[in-house]
């Protein structure tokens, strides 16, 4: 039969698959829980081919934890981008309807017919960057919390006394200046105290995470830091989200992930671009604290800031330009890590020889991945009676349309004393931001 593609629409509670071949016709379906349970099932339903294929939408985004579930099994997974499964589904059915087992069956058609897909494979360092930069994440929202918290009661302790921006050392001696006689004082007080022993603990934690972040983003051999406005946790923050650069065809795809690709909304003799609201915001905000950055420093950023503005754009429109640069120049600089990281383990070949090694490579890899730096042996042949899917099987719709092959500035950080200033999420501690 050959190798078989099952395709994989992931949700939080449940994943639909389709199985289809390499000539596109429909091999089974089934619907399936997320849990213990029901994720033994869908593996066993994926043994009754022998030689078979996962293709995950999103294995990056809601896709990601079936994706690692699969991989850490010794199964051979590829990433299937949202945007290629929705325009095979237009295309094969003809209008835009979405509906589970429709989304299953575009995801496996992608697979079988573009070349390139991006073969997954495990990356512990990078999946521990990932869950150390959601933690010092979460240490800042905690931070600016308890900040909001003591400088409401310090505004109380002292009205109209109290600063906006103050450092923790200068909040602890004015507590130690006033001594309330009344029980509601002491009790202000008391919590005060408290929260302010809380912020010195989170920010112990937040200093002592900074550090690990840099020390693992170093031991990447990334050069992200060496760009303006990229310190350590913007750096792992893109590292741990892009995963492979190579899932970006150029650097116009890269800016559409990052939503820093403006939308024409040109009029008349007008010429304009607005906002793009799609991508990963999570992206943008790390880009956009990166032009931040450089417009607060002397750097070519401000320069070409001053330029646009020069021109007569407005000021926001002004900084999504520069945000635009910034983002290609994180593209440029992922790339040249990349390169250099190949280039390092061609290099590194026991044999000697760069070119057996990439032969090599690109003889093992999946028919419809291209040449791919993660070869794909031949899976176990187990052969198991097909058990009875929990979904009937739908007939394949026959293809409509011929195959479609889819294309596929350096700045020291401002220092200075740690103030109870309610900073954002991502934003260093140790500037001052003023309290809206």
């Amino acid at each position: 039969m050959g190798q078989v593609i099952i395709g994989v629409d992931p949700h939080k509670l449940s994943a639909t698959v389709e199985v289809v071949d390499q000539q596109e016709k429909l091999l089974g379906a089934g619907r399936f829980s997320t849990d213990q349970g029901g994720y033994a099932a869908m593996r066993l339903y994926a043994k009754s081919w022998p030689d078979h294929l996962w293709a995950v939408e999103g294995a990056n985004g809601a896709g990601r934890p079936l994706a690692q579930r699969l991989l850490e099994a010794g199964e051979h997974v590829v990433d299937v981008p949202a945007k290629l499964a929705a325009r095979v589904r237009l295309f094969d059915t003809g209008h835009n309807r979405k509906t589970d087992a429709l989304d299953a069956h575009s995801i496996a058609i992608v697979a079988v017919r573009t070349d390139g897909l991006r073969v997954l494979k495990v990356d512990g360092e990078l999946e521990a960057l990932r869950m150390l930069v959601d933690r010092r994440e979460s240490l800042t929202r905690r931070r600016v919390a308890t900040v909001n918290r003591l400088q409401a009661l310090l505004a109380e302790l002292f009205p109209g006394q109290a600063k906006k921006d103050i450092t923790t050392g200068q909040a602890r001696r004015l507590l130690a200046s006033v001594r309330p006689r009344d029980i509601a004082g002491k009790t202000r007080r008391r919590i005060a105290a408290e929260e302010l022993a809380e912020l010195v603990a989170v920010e112990a934690k937040m200093k002592k995470a900074t550090a690990e972040l840099k020390t693992l983003v170093l031991e990447r051999d990334s050069t992200l830091m060496d760009l303006h406005g990229i310190g350590p946790v913007v750096a792992a923050r893109i590292l741990a989200d892009v995963g492979d650069i190579a899932r970006f065809a150029n650097r116009n795809r890269f800016a559409s992930w990052t939503g820093t690709a403006p939308l024409d909304a040109s009029s008349g003799e007008q010429n304009r671009h607005r906002l793009s609201r799609a991508g990963n915001r999570r992206m943008n905000h790390m880009i956009h604290i990166a032009a931040i950055t450089q417009l607060r420093l002397d750097t070519d950023g401000r320069a070409y800031y001053r330029k646009k503005r020069a021109e007569g754009k407005k000021p926001m429109e002004a900084l999504r330009c520069l945000k635009r640069r910034v983002s290609d120049a994180i593209y440029r600089q992922l790339v040249t890590d990349a390169k250099r990281a190949a280039d390092a383990s061609l290099e590194a070949d026991p044999g000697g020889h760069r070119g057996a090694s990439h032969e090599s490579s690109a003889a093992g890899s999946h028919p419809h991945t291209g040449t791919s730096d993660q070869p794909l042996p031949g899976p176990a042949r187990t052969t198991l009676p097909l058990p009875v899917p929990t979904a009937q099987p739908r007939p394949g719709p026959a293809p409509q349309h011929p195959r479609r092959r889819a294309r596929a500035v350096k700045v020291q950080r401002p220092t200075g004393r740690t103030t109870l200033t309610a900073t954002s999420v991502d934003a260093p501690s140790e500037e001052p931001i003023p309290t809206p």
